[in-house]
This record gives structure tokens, C-alpha cells and sequence, in this order.
């Protein structure tokens, strides 16, 4: 199973979700067929995009306290959607370690979005993984 790739095609839904109000049931079946990949990775990416969604109230709430004067609608799009997948990591699937949830939140970045995404969504990440306690099965 490739990981990686879930979440990118995980972040692609949420960008679409996010941006032109897609449906992101269809937006992501359409992503897994077109790329073909692996009963777990489509596993995976579905249960990004669901816990995500269902949680990008709170997930938002996290973004906009740790984001000292970025507001969340002036945020890139990409650095956003970015920053909702890695918070749902780290703080609601708790079975990715935190430091590879950063990790691969930059990754994202470094794939996605402008060279200096990296550090900003790096040290909102890791802000909020020294402060705030995570909730694993929630």
C-alpha cells in the first residue's frame, strides 16, 4: 500500500471539496479509478477524506488559533486542505506517528504548493503537536 499516495489523492478531493463544492464521494472514486491503486490505498484515502470532512469544524478551529495572522480564507488553497489532512492525522486517526504526519504533510507541501508552504505548514503542525493533546480512536 502506498500511503503517499492516498493522501495525495486524499488532499486532491479535499482541494475539489473545498474549492469548487465537489461531491466528494464522486470526486474520489473518480480519483481511484483513474490512478488505479491498491484495495488499502483506496482504503486509506477514503478514510482521510471522510474523517477529515467530518471533523473540519474543529479541524478549522485548530488552524485558525495556530495560524497567527493568516486567516483561513487568505490561506492558499492548497496550504489549507494541507493543513486540515496532516491536523487529522495527527490529532483524530491515531495510528500515524505525529512526526510522520508532519512529515508528510510537508511532503504534500513540497509536491503541491510553493516553496515556502514547507516551513509554514511545518511550524503550524508542530506548534500544535507540542500543545495540544491527541485524541486516538475519537
Amino acid at each position: 500500500m502506498s500511503r503517499r499516495r492516498a493522501r495525495e489523492l486524499a488532499l486532491q478531493v479535499l482541494f475539489q471539496v473545498d474549492v469548487v463544492r465537489a461531491n466528494p464521494e464522486r470526486a474520489l472514486e473518480y480519483l481511484l479509478a483513474e490512478h488505479q491503486v491498491s484495495d488499502e490505498t483506496a482504503a486509506f484515502a477514503r478514510s482521510l477524506v471522510k474523517g477529515t470532512l467530518a471533523k473540519i469544524r474543529e479541524i478549522d478551529d485548530y488552524i485558525k488559533r495556530y495560524s497567527i495572522e493568516w486567516d483561513l480564507p487568505r490561506m492558499a488553497n492548497v496550504d489549507r486542505n494541507i493543513l486540515r489532512l496532516g491536523l487529522f492525522e495527527m490529532l483524530y486517526y491515531g495510528k500515524t506517528p505525529l512526526n510522520v504526519a508532519i512529515d508528510e504533510a510537508v511532503e504534500l507541501a513540497k509536491t503541491f504548493s510553493e516553496e515556502n508552504s514547507c516551513r509554514f505548514i511545518n511550524g503550524i503542525l508542530g506548534r500544535i503537536a507540542r500543545e495540544v493533546p491527541r485524541n486516538p480512536g475519537d
